[in-house]
């Protein structure tokens, strides 16, 4: 059974695009609405959620308090060995992730997962590695869709949907 979903940011929750602004520290990303609907949905059926991303962002540290992200590290260089602390903090095994990544830095990551995702416009070598290949791009609700997924393989649709009646 999945319990934790670890996201990147960078190519999966954006589209992958930084604008800079005017002083040093300003950065922009835009996040899609409904993968954070999808996240605060997931996490009030009592599941766990993860971000691990490679690059530090003080507006992915806004986004994940704003949804109320269980971990959140950024500076990574090992996902994996990230992820197994989070796996000895939970008391999980690595058959209960689900994971999506985009490029070649997640890959031992999406490797050792129960089930692995990627949005469409992945690099071709994560895409040949990955379970599913999702149907969105980065940053257009793709997180969205992985979680519709799990939620479906899962068969937990009905109390997902009932969250919100």
């Amino acid at each position: 059974m999945i319990e934790l979903l670890v996201f990147d940011v960078d190519g999966c929750l954006t589209n992958g695009g930084i604008s800079y602004g005017n002083s040093d520290h300003e950065e922009f990303k835009t996040f899609h609405v409904k993968d954070g609907f999808g996240i605060v949905s997931w996490m009030k059926l009592g599941k766990k959620s993860a971000i691990i991303t490679g690059r530090h962002s003080r507006v992915v540290e806004r986004r994940a308090k704003e949804l109320g992200i269980n971990y959140l590290y950024q500076d990574v260089k090992n996902k994996k060995a990230v992820l197994e602390e989070i796996l000895l903090k939970e008391g999980l095994k690595f058959e209960n992730v689900a994971a999506i990544g985009d490029d070649l830095n997640d890959l031992a990551l999406l490797r050792c997962v129960g089930l692995s995702f990627c949005p469409k416009d992945a690099v071709l070598l994560v895409q040949k590695e990955v379970d599913v290949i999702l149907s969105k791009e980065g940053g257009n609700a793709a997180v969205r869709e992985m979680i519709d997924n799990v939620v479906e393989k899962e068969n937990m649709s009905e109390a997902f949907v009932n969250l919100w009646l």
